[in-house]
């Protein structure tokens, strides 16, 4: 059952479109489920679609076309790593292999104590900050450099 603060925010949202547009909010309405989850599962997938009143076929489309869904448990910290080509050619293949030995876990992987996990991620449209990383989907971070990047870990200790 969807959260009722989660129902009053997707409310919100509603607001925007008019009744019969509904759909309109699913991204709005997956990102909440989300934000309160950290990930969005079947149920949620299947919830969502009934209170928009639409297809969860159409629902789980949104979910897996967007990078910033996770259909998959996620650590309380997920740590997305832009490796398209301005970063990858600012060596954030150098961030991605700090972060897997520091962490002990590769891309789509949970630390054992479920406070990290690691995603690769597309562009983020923020290239001249090259190499970067997001954090939960939130906070950005640019110019890594893998000081930057221990810092970063410590911060979220």
């Amino acid at each position: 059952m969807i959260h009722a603060d989660d129902i009053k925010s997707i409310n919100r949202e509603l607001k925007k479109y008019p009744d019969n547009k509904k759909q309109s909010a699913v991204i709005a309405a997956l990102r909440i489920i989300q934000s309160r989850h950290r990930w969005l599962s079947n149920t949620h997938i299947s919830e969502v679609a009934h209170y928009l009143e639409m297809p969860e076929i159409a629902v789980m489309e949104v979910a897996t076309f967007y990078n910033m869904f996770n259909l998959q448990p996620k650590g309380k910290y997920q740590i997305t790593v832009c490796t398209n080509i301005s970063c990858m050619l600012r060596n954030s293949d150098e961030i991605v292999h700090h972060l897997e030995k520091k962490l002990g876990i590769s891309f789509g992987e949970i630390t054992k104590d479920k406070k990290y996990s690691l995603k690769e991620g597309e562009c983020m449209g923020a290239c001249s900050g090259a190499p970067l990383c997001l954090v939960n989907n939130e906070t950005m971070h640019e110019h890594l450099s893998t000081e930057k990047i221990d810092k970063l870990l410590v911060s979220l200790k």
